[in-house]
């Protein structure tokens, strides 16, 4: 048997990561000065709440060396083989760190997603699938390969302060941006995340252009999966993306979720992405 291993920045709804025996580590949310663990102790909702009574932003830790060999070494011991999907190596030294790890550890195979979250989500449940499936590891990662370079993760944000707090833009672009009410829309893009695009207005009516350009005159998509994730308290921006899926009517399956801790530090609330696997 294969194990599937990941971390918390995958952002897959806990039924999914369930159902396919995926295992998550947890990367590390420094609040206050204090260390907690994405999703295990901390939620978005207490970052949310501690920012805005005027605390510091928090701040993002990876999982270490010594963790990831401890975890590899319990699992191999219950698995033929453990491969182990991390976010982009361009927005963490996890990959970097699980690599170290399973140097030390017989048949443990580190994938760099050069993603984030729900697009590193998206490869992990094809691994899972495949595994269930009985596929090889050879197979699996020969999978993964073909894919990565295929997954277009994309997001809108509806606030620059998180971002403006966690160094990513100034203080006098965060400032004009939200002066002119514009939402940049980023991609990642080769492993790193560029802003290709800025919308103006309401973050609802942004979101449903957002979602329509997406999806316009698209021939080039895989339409047996698309991934939304948001960073709302509510519904109310999964719910427009939902709407519109729905009419165009191409996508097999919709998988929605909510972002961890970690992708929260950085965006803040409001923010919603669209995954897509391009054929």
């Amino acid at each position: 048997m294969i194990k599937i291993t990941t971390d918390s920045t995958c952002d897959l709804p806990a039924a999914l990561l369930e159902r396919h025996n995926v295992t998550i580590f947890p990367l590390g949310i420094v609040k206050a000065g204090k260390l907690f663990h994405d999703g295990v102790d901390i939620r978005t909702a207490d970052i949310a709440a501690h920012v805005d009574a005027g605390g510091e932003l928090t701040t993002t830790n990876a999982v270490n060396v010594s963790d990831y060999e401890a975890a590899f070494r319990r699992l191999t011991e219950q698995y033929d083989a453990v491969i182990h999907i991390n976010i982009g190596s361009g927005f963490s030294c996890c990959c970097q760190n699980a690599r170290l790890a399973a140097e030390e550890v017989p048949e443990v195979y580190v994938v760099d997603s050069e993603n984030l979250t729900i697009g590193t989500g998206m490869l992990v449940l094809a691994a899972a699938e495949a595994a269930e499936a009985g596929k090889s590891v050879g197979e699996i990662l020969g999978l993964l390969e073909d894919m990565i370079p295929r997954i277009e993760t994309s997001f809108v944000l509806d606030r620059l302060d998180y971002m403006k707090k966690g160094g990513r833009c100034s203080a006098v672009t965060a400032l004009g941006a939200n002066l002119l009410k514009l939402h940049p829309c980023v991609e990642v893009i080769d492993g790193k995340m560029s802003v290709t695009k800025k919308y103006r207005g309401a973050i609802a009516k942004v979101v449903a252009e957002y979602v329509q350009e997406r999806l316009r005159d698209r021939t080039d998509v895989d339409f047996h999966r698309v991934c939304v994730v948001d960073t709302c308290e509510g519904n109310e921006l999964a719910q427009i993306a939902r709407d519109i899926f729905k009419q165009d009517g191409r996508f097999e399956e919709v998988v929605e979720t909510k972002a961890g801790c970690t992708i929260f530090c950085h965006s803040g609330p409001g923010t919603l992405g669209v995954i897509l696997l391009r054929k």
